[in-house]
């Protein structure tokens, strides 16, 4: 398998060019590392999905505890956007401490956090015990995509970030339709909510374990050459170790571009987790299928995904990262036309697939132009100096608008159906493909600036 992929050449540093030994070595240890940076962070989504599968369940569990079903809802919204928030504040405030000591500690901490917690919230057995142990869940996995995201800084040179990190973020998309399918095939096996969640964090704890084990932090630490990252991004200038957080910080805030990605991962964020929160629910509720049946088809969000992203990602390599914004406002004006759609196909018969066919296709149009924005454009801005800064700076901002996919969403479908927040979100993906176009236009100033 040959990863470095610089337009079809291996794209190596001169001193391991017309070595095949040392060549091969690298491309193994790089396959290596890509599978244990991808089934751990697949590991990780089997962590959250389980809430969003779980989630008719405890509104039923609730309910014979004396709750209406509408307070029940939003009661989970409302756990659901505490642990958005404290997944924003983590990306915000704990990420960039991986460029200090390291992508594979941020990495590690994550996926312990995520197995640990979600443990934590099978054993409870009150509202304030599921709350502490979700919040406490998604704050540790908040550093480890940074952590990811610095150690492939470290790894791969800048030619195939566009191609690696589109293969890395079919982790999350790959990990939450697996999780889904099997926790939808337990549900039918007459497993309660808490067998969901004993079984996602068993498998945490799995790759824990391979990731402590095997994971290195750089291909220098394995005795490879260093990798060479983006001549363009914010910190070129300096190989030097910066003395402090706001000298890491400092660039990325004062470059418009890099706010401009922060404000299309809010938007595209917002959209991301609605459907990851609520698939279930809008499926058992306006379609009438079953709990297992909806946790089943639920999968087709980030299943099809899986495509869009791996899609993406190699385009973003052949054509340059310029492509990557156009990709952007096509994906999200598509998304948008596509939630119109779904407001006149949906509810008008029980367990319609039409319904399931459209979400599919805004999973499409959207998943993969979203995974640029915290992936491969961070390590663009970033590079070896700030990647995980810069990561957590633009998934931290975007978790911000994640938050409103719990209680807002919950509230608006409560008052106004699945139609009101179709809608909203509509809004949203369009005010978000004007974004992009805005900055495609600074793509193009840049580049002018330093050369072709």
């Amino acid at each position: 398998m040959a990863i470095e992929t610089g337009r079809g050449r291996l794209n190596l540093p001169e001193t391991e060019r017309g070595t095949p030994r040392a060549a091969t070595g690298l491309r193994y240890r790089q396959t290596l590392t890509v599978a244990l940076l991808f089934g751990g962070y697949a590991a990780c989504y089997f962590c959250r999905a389980d809430l969003s599968v779980a989630t008719p369940m405890l509104v039923d569990e609730l309910g014979r505890r004396g709750m209406s079903h509408a307070d029940a809802i939003v009661r989970i919204g409302g756990i659901t956007s505490l642990g958005v928030l404290a997944y924003a504040l983590g990306k915000l405030f704990l990420t960039g401490l991986g460029d200090y000591w390291g992508g594979r500690p941020n990495f590690l901490i994550g996926l312990g956090g995520a197995a640990l917690f979600t443990l934590m919230f099978a054993l409870g057995g009150a509202l304030p015990v599921f709350t502490l142990a979700w919040a406490g869940n998604r704050l540790t996995q908040s550093v480890a995509w940074a952590g990811l995201v610095k150690v492939s800084t470290k790894w791969f040179n800048y030619s195939s970030y566009g191609t690696i990190l589109g293969i890395l973020s079919v982790s999350f998309l790959a990990g939450d339709a697996l999780a889904r399918q099997t926790m939808g095939t337990l549900i039918a096996a007459g497993f309660g909510w808490r067998a969901l969640f004993f079984y996602a964090g068993a498998v945490a704890a799995l790759l824990f374990i391979a990731n402590a084990l095997w994971l290195r932090e750089s291909r220098v630490e394995a005795g490879f050459a260093d990798a060479e990252p983006n001549p363009l991004n914010l910190f070129a200038r300096t190989e030097e170790r910066l003395p402090s957080i706001a000298a890491l910080l400092k660039p990325l805030l004062k470059s418009p571009a890099f706010l401009l990605v922060c404000v299309l991962s809010f938007g595209c964020t917002v959209v991301r987790e609605t459907f990851n929160a609520w698939t279930p629910v809008y499926l058992r509720d306006s379609l009438g299928y079953s709990v297992s049946k909806a946790a089943s088809m639920s999968a087709v969000f980030p299943g099809v995904g899986v495509l869009s992203t791996l899609l993406v990602g190699w385009m973003s390599d052949q054509f340059g990262s310029g492509a990557r914004a156009l990709v952007l406002f096509f994906g999200l004006a598509a998304s948008a036309l596509a939630l119109i759609a779904l407001m006149s196909v949906g509810g008008h018969a029980s367990q319609s697939l039409l319904p399931v066919a459209v979400v599919g296709l805004i999973a499409f149009c959207l998943l993969g132009p979203y995974s640029y924005l915290g992936g491969a454009m961070a390590m663009d801005f970033g590079g070896k100096q700030a990647a995980a800064a810069s990561s957590g700076l633009i998934d931290g901002v975007g978790y911000l608008g994640g938050v409103l996919a719990g209680v807002a969403v919950a509230r608006i479908s409560v008052s106004y159906g699945w139609h009101g927040v179709f809608v909203s979100l509509a809004a949203i993906c369009t005010l978000s493909a004007i974004a992009a176009v805005w900055l495609y236009v600074l793509y193009l100033r840049r580049r002018r600036g330093h050369g072709p």
